[in-house]
């Protein structure tokens, strides 16, 4: 598969992401410069993390009107696959490809530290070799990660399957205390109504290599290389 990750000024994921992708999954990957409208013909959009034009305004609020978006927006709307990590979901709730919006931390402060998910279904590309019985250990990193939906878009996404992951314990138990950020109904991942545009606030690109001691982020791409269309 050819992927293409798009780089932000303040992007600071991204070569993590190109790592993962080429060096341990084996996948051919671009670079997309966010100035640049043409997609080089890649067959999935990964949007990664970091601050993007240092997070004014709102995290993804500028970047969401980088000349690449166009582009982004259209082939997400063509049922092509896009991720977004972190301030790629940001992004992409920006954009309108996702639905809701990730608010500032309950407690206002930046949190960086490894957390647990569960994932809430296994039928999409992201989850579909995952284990809605595992807690999977996935680092955050964020000051905007809560995320916020109305009563009728929560309502429609349970109904849809739309919901990834939720934050849990080490048990997989989906607790208050397990959620680090406030985020309505643990809510740790999402994706559109059509199941091609993903977007989560964990890092699994942070998790899958041995080298640092946990790769239960490698199955997220293990999920995504056997079930995706192209």
């Amino acid at each position: 598969m050819k992927f293409g990750v798009v780089i932000y000024p303040g992007s600071n994921c991204d070569h993590d992401m190109i790592y993962v992708l080429s060096d341990l999954m084996g996948q051919e990957v671009v670079e997309l410069w966010h100035k640049d409208t043409d997609l080089q013909g890649v067959d999935a959009v990964i949007l990664p993390g970091g601050f993007s034009y240092g997070d004014y305004l709102r995290s993804g609020a500028i970047a969401r009107f980088s000349p690449i978006m166009d582009n982004v927006i259209r082939f997400a709307r063509e049922g092509g696959f896009v991720f977004g990590v972190c301030n790629g979901f940001q992004i992409l709730c920006e954009a309108g490809l996702l639905p809701g919006a990730l608010l500032h931390n309950d407690t206002q402060k930046f949190i960086c530290k490894n957390v647990y998910l569960k994932p809430d279904n296994d039928n999409t590309i992201i989850t579909n070799l995952l284990s809605k019985n595992i807690a999977y250990k996935i680092p955050i990193a964020h000051g905007e990660g809560r995320y916020y939906a109305d009563d009728d878009t929560l309502k429609h996404m349970r109904l849809n399957d739309q919901i990834l992951f939720r934050y849990c314990d080490e048990n997989g138990t989906i607790t208050q205390e397990a959620n680090p950020n406030g985020s309505l109904e643990n809510i740790a991942g999402v994706c559109n109504e059509n199941k091609n545009v993903f977007g989560m606030m964990p890092h699994p690109e942070r998790a899958a290599d041995m080298e640092l001691g946990n790769i239960d982020g490698k199955a997220i791409f293990e999920s995504i290389l056997a079930t995706i269309q192209v």
